[in-house]
Order: C-alpha cells, then sequence, then structure tokens
C-alpha cells in the first residue's frame, strides 16, 4: 500500500500537476464562499473552512528574531534575508566531458584533422599556457578551457596516434563547453527571504561557498493536552481513560515544520489548575496549542477560561472532522485549541496550525499545492459541511486516483496512519460515485 509520494518521477509529475491545478482550486474556493455569504447554508454558529482560515492568518505577524546557521543542518528552516550569488557559476569556461580541448579553426568539414597532443588537464588544474592552433590538451569534465581552446571532443569520437589524436571531419565547433556563468551570474538572486530550506537550496548555497545563513528563529510551541479522561503513555491507564495520543502527534506534526515544542503534559478538568497552567504555556510559548476541552460539554473548560484570561475569535467550523476549533491569544501567544478526537485534531492541526506556523515562521508559501484525483470507489457525503475523508492516493495507468481508508470516524486515527492524502468534499458537493473526479491534499511535509 502506498503510504507515502516517494518515488522521485511520481513526486515531479504530482508536483507539475499540482502547480496547474491550486489556482483553479483557490478560484473554486472564492466563488463558494461568494455563494454562501449570498445564500446560506453554514450551520448557524459556524464559520466557513476558507473564511476561519483568512481570520486566523490574518492574527499572526512573522517572528523578528533572526539566527545564524550552518547550512549543513539548516534543513526546513526559513531564509531570513534574499542570498544574492556572489560570483558567476560556472566560475569560467569549462569542459562537459572528458576529451580533447582544441580551436575549432583547426576542424575540418571534409577532412579528418591530426593535432598534437601537448598537455593533460585534469578536473581542479589550470593550464597555464596558450593553445596554439594544430595542438590539442586532453581534457577532463569541469576543467578549466585553456586559453585558445574553444570546443571539447569527447574521447570516444576521437583515435590517439602517439602524441597525436585524430579528430573525425563535419565536427561542430564550440560543443561541450560550458560557459562561464550559464548557472548562475554573480548579484543574481540565488534563495529568496521567506524561502523554506530543502536540501536542494542547502546545495546551491553551499555551492556559493556559503556557510553559515540567517534564519528566522524557530518558533516555540507550548504543548498541553487536557482532560480527565486521558491518561500519560507509559504510565497507569484508569478505568474510563485512554492513552494521550494526540500530545504526541501533535510532537511530530510541530517537528516537521521545525519548531520547538515545550511540552507541559496533560492538565486535569480543574478550572484553576488550567487556567494556571494556560498562563505559564503562554510565557513560555510563541504559541499554545491544546487538544480537547473546546467543544460543548460540563468538563470543556478550555473555551471558559480562554474567555477570562484571553480572548477567542471563534470556536466552531463548518466542517468535519474538527467543527470545534478554538483560535485566540493568551497575552502575547497565539493559541490554537484543537478538538479532542485525534483525527480532527491532526486534520485541524494541517488546516490552520501550520499555515499560521509557516507564516511566524517567516515563510511565504502557505499552500499545500491540491489537485484533481478520479475516486476508485463511492464515497459518501453530508449536506451542507465541507468533509476531509482520509485516502489513499495512487498514480495508477497514467492518472491519479484515489480512495478512502474505511471508515472515517474523527476518531479512528489509524485512518491517518492508512492514508496519505485528505479527499476534500465541499459543503454543497452530493456525495461521490466511483470515476468522478475529487480535489486531494497529499500528506507530504513540505
Amino acid at each position: 500500500m502506498l503510504r507515502a509520494l516517494t518515488c522521485w518521477g511520481v513526486r515531479a509529475s504530482w508536483q507539475v500537476k499540482a502547480q496547474e491545478q491550486t489556482a483553479s482550486y483557490n478560484d473554486e474556493q472564492t466563488a463558494m464562499s461568494s455563494g454562501r455569504a449570498r445564500h446560506g447554508g453554514v450551520e448557524a454558529g459556524m464559520i466557513p473552512v476558507a473564511e476561519a482560515r483568512e481570520r486566523i492568518l490574518a492574527q499572526v505577524v512573522p517572528l523578528r528574531e533572526v539566527e545564524e546557521t550552518p547550512v549543513a543542518v539548516a534543513l526546513g528552516r526559513v531564509l531570513a534575508t534574499d542570498v544574492l550569488a556572489p560570483f558567476d557559476v560556472p566560475p569560467n569556461d569549462n569542459s562537459a566531458v572528458d576529451g580533447y580541448a582544441l580551436n575549432g579553426d583547426d576542424l575540418s568539414p571534409t577532412a579528418p584533422a591530426r593535432l598534437r597532443v601537448i598537455a593533460d588537464l585534469p578536473a581542479g588544474s589550470v593550464f597555464e599556457g596558450v593553445l596554439r592552433r594544430g595542438e590539442a590538451i586532453r581534457i577532463m569534465t569541469g576543467a578549466p578551457m585553456p586559453q585558445g581552446a574553444d570546443t571539447v571532443i569527447p574521447q570516444e569520437l576521437v583515435s590517439r596516434d602517439g602524441e597525436f589524436v585524430v579528430i573525425p571531419a563535419r565536427i561542430p565547433r564550440g560543443i561541450n563547453v560550458r560557459s562561464q556563468g550559464e548557472d548562475i551570474t554573480k548579484g543574481m538572486l540565488l534563495v529568496e527571504a521567506g524561502t523554506l530550506l530543502r536540501p536542494q537550496e542547502m546545495g546551491l548555497l553551499s555551492s556559493q561557498g556559503l556557510a553559515r545563513i540567517p534564519v528566522t528563529r524557530r518558533p516555540r510551541v507550548a504543548l498541553l493536552s487536557t482532560g480527565d479522561e486521558v491518561a500519560e503513555p507509559g504510565g497507569e491507564r484508569r478505568p474510563g481513560q485512554i492513552y494521550d495520543s494526540n500530545r504526541i502527534s501533535l510532537t511530530g506534526l510541530c517537528g516537521q515544520l521545525g519548531c520547538e515544542v515545550i511540552d507541559l503534559g496533560i492538565a486535569r478538568d480543574v478550572k484553576e489548575e488550567l487556567r494556571a497552567r494556560l498562563l505559564q504555556a503562554s510565557e513560555v510559548g510563541d504559541v499554545v496549542l491544546t487538544s480537547g476541552g473546546v467543544s460543548v460539554g460540563v468538563y470543556d473548560l478550555v473555551k471558559e477560561v480562554l474567555t477570562e484570561i484571553g480572548g477567542i475569535d471563534f470556536w466552531q467550523v463548518n466542517m468535519t472532522p474538527g467543527r470545534p476549533l478554538a483560535p485566540g491569544k493568551i497575552g502575547k501567544a497565539y493559541f490554537y485549541g484543537l478538538p479532542g478526537n485525534p483525527v480532527a485534531s491532526m486534520v485541524t492541526f494541517l488546516l490552520f496550525v501550520r499555515p499560521a506556523l509557516w507564516k511566524l515562521m517567516g515563510r511565504k508559501e502557505l499552500e499545500v499545492p491540491r489537485f484533481r484525483a478520479t475516486a476508485k470507489c463511492d464515497i459518501g457525503k453530508k449536506a451542507g459541511r465541507r468533509e476531509f475523508k482520509r485516502g489513499i492516493l495512487r498514480f495508477e495507468r497514467g492518472a491519479w486516483e484515489v480512495e478512502t481508508t474505511g471508515p472515517q470516524g474523527s476518531g479512528i486515527l489509524r485512518s491517518m496512519v492508512l492514508g496519505n492524502c485528505l479527499i476534500i468534499l465541499e459543503e454543497g458537493q452530493p456525495p461521490v460515485k466511483a470515476g468522478e473526479e475529487v480535489w486531494v491534499e497529499p500528506f507530504v511535509p513540505f
């Protein structure tokens, strides 16, 4: 079973298609939001997913603190300033192949050329003299072109006769030479501020001789689970309790983004204790992240405490899983109260908290590309609410196909393990029939 998009060829195909379709998806959302504003369709007290995301992001101000880090350990960090190229790449004309460097005037369209080989030039060395007519130099890939040479003939096309090399007729001039600056020119924008650094950016920066770079400070996320029904993994579990999986899953999700996680454990359903723990969290974290306690039950205290020590913007989103969601602030810290059900907790993190943390880090790209795939099975859908099904996405028979992982309850954490994407079903969309297209969002971290 495919659980991750790890094949580079398949990944490249997915990225191309995603780039083409993400703009279409965003246009669709704008039109649908406008339609809801005119015609309704959202249950009382709930706001649409797109509006919830916009309101959350509008509150986030990127961190200003910048620190230097070695390029070799910069994976997943966000570049704080533009980096300009300090020199050309290649820094000089060089050979693209192993072969013989020569002056193109020695080539003939009608007869072979016989040239004297005067030197061997390995990569990393420079020929100090000037190549004259009738001469050639045996050159290795990457070696700087000798003065007087403008063409390199691959060694498999020539024959060697002692100190001479014989070049066939009808060889074009200027072949197999990489020109100075054909990849990068001095002063050009190498990597833009706000870029999430991947291995390719790390390699590019290192190729310019950079050992350290400025990056945005890692956000500190204070993480707290709530509820008497939650027990610490590895400890005793009383009757009626469940082991805490949310805090561990959220720790991993924050870790994927490069955040510094401050684990504050589990807070009991005691109002004064919860108040003290949340205030403590707001003092040590840029973000306070909780799971549970934001629904409408008698013991769901997070919402109540937040109205006293901070503020909540809204607390219900028109979606499933994940309707209860409480974004707000405690002092200077951003607060995100996520649902207690494990799937709902992870889905709301991916949709709302992840882009907020990216913006806090200074990242420019906050969207995860979405694209169309063909449903391999019927997919149920309730009217009036956006649904996020867990899906298994495969590239088969030259196209993307997706099916659900099975039962889709918000407490079925195994559906996230079996899946590698979210299947997105819009508010007004009817149930899906096999063979119809749906929107999908891969789980691949960016």
